[in-house]
């Protein structure tokens, strides 16, 4: 299949099972691979027969930013769901979302979730 890949997608959000993290926020950051036919855009030249990446950034920045969830695996799975909802051609997405600043005692590292979804049948 063939796909479209968009890397480092940054926003700042809310997310977090700490109170610290739902007051202050913190960056978040996701990497997104779409699979689709792109072998009519490829023929065309036409945005109409492939996805406007730029849209999808914009879909991945609303839910990053939007409403908290505890979990970035909950995270992941919104990102998901409105990439397969919002944009048709799109058959299954693959995505990392990251949590750079994660608020680990000693720890200086990020953390981060990976999911891959298929469109339902």
């Amino acid at each position: 299949m063939d796909s479209i890949r968009i890397e480092s997608i940054r926003a700042y959000g809310y997310h977090g099972i700490y109170q610290k993290e739902r007051e202050s926020g913190q960056h978040f950051a996701a990497d997104v691979t779409l699979c689709l036919p792109l072998d009519k855009a490829g023929a065309s030249d036409a945005l109409e027969d492939t996805v406007d990446y730029a849209a999808v950034i914009s879909t991945v920045r609303e839910v990053l930013t939007g409403p908290a969830r505890q979990t970035i695996e909950a995270v992941a799975e919104s990102i998901a769901a409105a990439v397969l909802e919002g944009f048709p051609p799109v058959c299954e997405i693959s995505l990392t979302v990251f949590k750079p600043e994660a608020p680990i005692k000693d720890f200086d590292g990020r953390v981060s979730v990976s999911i891959h979804r298929r469109r339902a049948s």
